[in-house]
């Protein structure tokens, strides 16, 4: 396996077109493994805490419209 020195430099050395390529490939892998990662927690419940957060902010008038 190549250390990330070595792929590093071979992406720096990609034509242009082809980097824009890998950047959104790495995009879409990124946003995906977090649209995952935030389905499981909120699955599990791990955001409920969020959700008190705004509701008591709205109670004592401090969540703003927008």
């Amino acid at each position: 396996m190549r250390t990330a020195s070595e792929i590093k430099t071979e992406i720096e050395a990609l034509p242009h077109k082809e980097y824009v390529k890998l950047v959104s490939w790495l995009t879409e892998r990124d946003w995906g493994r977090w649209d995952k990662q935030i389905a499981e927690d909120s699955q599990s419940g791990s955001l409920d805490f969020l959700i008190d957060e705004a509701l008591n902010e709205k109670a004592i008038g401090k969540l703003k419209e927008i």
